[in-house]
């Protein structure tokens, strides 16, 4: 009797056993194979524009199973309140912390380094500050640019077509660079007059400007970050054409709106996982491009595009995939 009572201890020695290490795995990501990401970003996840570019490229790598949850922050248009929430992912234990906002760098500059075990990435930028556990990635935002440009002049009735840009920084920057470029190789006597209203968020000077522009003669528009909702608004009510990029625009306005170039960030925020997971926490910088699928044009089938404008963009789409 006492041989099966000792037989019976140990067997529920080893049941308990087995069952606090199945629930230790269960209670930890890096147990069981998980991955976790969080992203603090400026504006709406569902903005259109730069936010939900990063969002829905995260919640795809969580629905394909490459990372195990997505912890997003939105709204942080605050540069301190942005600085809060990314130091206090870090301090919850996430694996990869995003601060997706070229004006977050200040911050994380100061953060990454007390935080040397968790990696953080940031853009667009081309800056990971020396840092091992810092990745910086930017968007060739200007191939996509000169590409709707060039389609831009070719539709154009009046040859002027105007741009309404934010803050002359990163990704913002190279796609009024790049759209005006694409208008001028078209048709080198257009007017591209530019708008800057210094702000990424502001609605109301956006609309101004769009407003402005139309008012000089502009019949076809661009612009970019997340404040083009009061531009497209604009843009609508006047029957102005519109060219949108960072996420596909066609909702917003889908009688004027001809075509958006869409950041697809999934390709190297996968190989950032890659990375992690294997040891490497930071130290590159990541471009997306058309070359690498980062870029796609996303034509709105319910706007009638002359095929032979069309073709100028597949043509210069192209190009930029052939020279890499």
């Amino acid at each position: 009797m006492k041989n099966v009572t000792t037989k019976m201890a140990i067997l529920f020695a080893v049941v308990a056993l087995i069952a606090a290490a199945c629930s230790s795995s269960d209670d930890s990501g890096s147990d069981d194979g998980g991955f976790r990401v969080a992203v603090v970003a400026p504006s709406a996840s569902n903005d259109l524009a730069f936010t939900q570019s990063i969002v829905d490229a995260l919640n795809k790598l969580e629905s394909d199973g490459v990372v195990s949850e997505v912890a997003v922050t939105d709204g942080t248009f605050v540069v301190d309140d942005a600085a809060v929430a990314i130091r206090d992912y870090a301090s919850d234990g996430y694996d990869l912390v995003i601060a997706h906002g070229s004006q977050y760098g200040g911050p994380l500059q100061e953060i990454a380094p007390d935080f040397p075990e968790t990696s953080f990435a940031w853009g667009t930028s081309a800056d990971t500050f020396g840092l091992d556990n810092v990745y910086s990635y930017e968007a060739a935002s200007d191939e996509g640019g000169r590409v709707m440009g060039i389609m831009a002049a070719a539709l154009s009735q009046t040859n002027t077509v105007g741009i309404v840009g934010p803050i002359e920084v990163g990704d913002a920057k190279l796609y009024v660079d790049g759209f005006k470029a694409g208008v001028l190789v078209q048709n080198p006597s257009a007017d591209v007059p530019v708008n800057y209203i210094d702000s990424f968020s502001d609605v109301a000077l956006a609309s101004e400007a769009a407003s402005s522009l139309i008012g000089a003669g502009a019949d076809v528009l661009s612009g970019t970050a997340q404040m083009v909702v009061g531009a497209v608004g604009v843009a609508k009510t006047d029957g102005v054409l519109w060219f949108g990029t960072q996420a596909n625009q066609t909702s917003l306005a889908p009688e004027i709106v001809v075509a958006s170039q869409v950041y697809h960030w999934e390709g190297i925020l996968e190989e950032m996982v890659t990375n992690v997971k294997d040891g490497k926490l930071g130290g590159e910088l990541y471009v997306i491009n058309f070359a690498n699928d980062g870029l796609v044009i996303e034509y709105n089938d319910g706007f009638d595009l002359p095929d032979d404008v069309r073709q100028l963009g597949d043509d210069a789409v192209a190009r930029f995939k052939s020279e890499g």
